[in-house]
């Protein structure tokens, strides 16, 4: 078959769209796995690696795909269009019904890997068949990559954002399949017959259907993948946020991991904002990392010395939406509104590498060090450009995860600290939804823990409206049990990011 200049042209930019497609069924399985299982590090990983693996199985299997080519590579196109498509979904709803996630994800990556794995062969071949055009290979692999450059870009920017992991699945596979439908009709001479334009409007079908009921299907999987009824879900570009409710019963999770329960969340929040407030000498001045739910500058401001609270959130769209919507403002008692509050969207590490305020307290909310990206805020130093900002007789916390449940990453995360403030106090408290939780003071100053103590005490019977925190129970918070006690471990460093591993080792296994 003889191909026209044109027609060659047409291939080539085909090959451009369809490797961007190839990279966003990679980049939406990865983001998915780790939305439902955690560890984006590993599901990115393991995602990765398959797909590599699986386009060289697709590009062996291409040699043995004879001619004619073209109507096999429209066909290729289509099945990669609904494959790929419907990625989303079976990962969703496959995570509820199916007992092992990893064989979906296999199944996944292994036919998209082996259908995107055929294109760039059969391609070449057919414009081979064209009479060559010079420099082919570095053609068919310049477009190729080119693509790649644009599905990197539009996911994280404009994809994910706009329309979230399903409908984002089933955008691509209308992409894919809109490439394999303009082919047939470019080459309708060469490619006769209504067997492929009957196979291309049922696939048409199938995914404009899942594209225009995405959100009711994206509910739905959320709906099986959580216990209690969903009220809101919504994609930001930084994370899912899906909000539950059950019998009075509120829950917050981001990516899939619970942030809080309502029922019991402020016996989480009161050890985390109240012993540091109270162990401060003085609270004018408060910088909140992370706590973009407003639930800790509610605990912030019962203390009526403090004068100004600066929060450091990286997701604006969440900070908005507990600012604003009800079940959350009822929450935090409309903390976000406060004069007193400016929020920075800023990523913490940046914030602090770049701030040269003093702080009399600062507050540590941020997530469990899962990830490299995470990890970098629980590392010396990090720690040592916070110590420059506190003021010269203030303290810092920071959450440091279940000393039960990850008892060497709390160890770690405490000794990391030791190498640089003077002293450092661990404390914990019980938290019902998550178990026994813990907290690690940080004082600029010499200051031994009995003394701590008793200033807490001292300063805690004139505050008013807490649950749980009580002059009563607060040394109990500074006692850990045998199997909880302390461990040696070394400081979590940026070129040594020990604390992400022994986290991750915790994780898998409890889970």
């Amino acid at each position: 078959m003889n191909l026209s200049r044109v027609q060659a042209t047409i291939l080539l930019g085909s090959l451009l769209v369809l490797s961007a497609c190839a990279i966003l069924y990679e980049l939406l399985i990865s983001t998915i796995s780790s939305y439902l299982l955690g560890s984006s590090v590993l599901h990115f990983s393991i995602t990765i690696g398959l797909f590599l693996s699986f386009l060289g199985v697709g590009a062996f299997l291409s040699r043995f795909i004879e001619e004619p080519l073209l109507p096999k590579f429209i066909l290729i196109e289509l099945l990669l269009g609904l494959a790929g498509g419907s990625s989303a979904i079976l990962l969703y709803y496959g995570n509820v019904w199916f007992p092992n996630y990893y064989i979906l994800l296999l199944l996944c990556v292994s036919v998209v890997g082996i259908l995107a794995g055929m294109e760039i062969p059969i391609v070449t071949r057919l414009l081979e068949q064209a009479g060559g055009l010079r420099e082919l290979i570095a053609r068919v692999l310049t477009f190729d990559y080119m693509g790649a450059l644009v599905a990197s870009m539009l996911f994280p920017l404009v994809l994910l954002p706009l329309m979230g992991t399903m409908r984002t699945a089933f955008f691509t596979g209308l992409v894919n399949w809109g490439i394999g439908v303009f082919n047939l009709v470019v080459f309708k001479k060469e490619v006769p017959g209504m067997r492929l334009r009957a196979i291309a409007l049922g696939i048409g079908v199938l995914l404009a259907g899942g594209f225009v009921y995405s959100f009711q299907l994206t509910s739905f999987a959320d709906a099986l993948n959580y216990q209690d009824r969903v009220i809101l879900s919504k994609q930001t570009p930084y994370q899912h946020i899906v909000v539950t409710r059950w019998n009075g019963d509120t829950r917050l999770f981001l990516n899939g991991n619970i942030q809080f329960s309502s029922v019991d969340e402020y016996r989480y929040h009161e050890p985390l904002i109240h012993v540091p407030m109270l162990a401060s000498s003085r609270r004018d001045s408060v910088l909140v990392l992370g706590g973009g739910d407003g639930l800790a500058l509610r605990e912030i401001l019962k203390h009526q010395d403090v004068q100004g609270v600066d929060l450091v959130d990286l997701d604006a769209e969440m900070v908005q939406l507990c600012a604003t919507h009800p079940t959350f403002k009822e929450l935090n008692k409309g903390s976000l509104s406060d004069p007193k509050v400016r929020v920075f969207f800023e990523d913490a590490f940046n914030f602090v590498k770049n701030s040269s305020r003093k702080y009399n307290v600062i507050i540590v909310d941020l997530p469990d060090p899962s990830e490299p990206a995470v990890g970098k805020l629980y590392t010396v130093e990090f720690y040592t450009m916070l110590k420059q900002l506190l003021a010269q007789d203030g303290v810092m916390v920071t959450q440091s995860t279940s000393p039960f449940l990850a008892r060497k990453p709390f160890w770690c995360i405490n000794h990391t600290l030791e190498a640089i403030f003077p002293s450092v106090v661990p404390y914990q408290s019980y938290v019902p939804t998550f178990g026994q939780w813990g907290y690690n003071l940080a004082f600029q100053v010499n200051m031994p823990q009995d003394s701590a103590i008793q200033r807490i005490e001292r300063r805690l019977t004139g505050l008013s409206g807490l649950r749980y925190f009580n002059a009563g129970n607060v040394a109990s918070c500074f006692v850990f049990d045998a199997d909880v006690a302390e461990l040696p471990q070394a400081a979590n460093t940026l070129e040594k990011m020990e604390l992400v591993q022994l986290y991750s080792e915790s994780y898998w296994q409890f889970h």
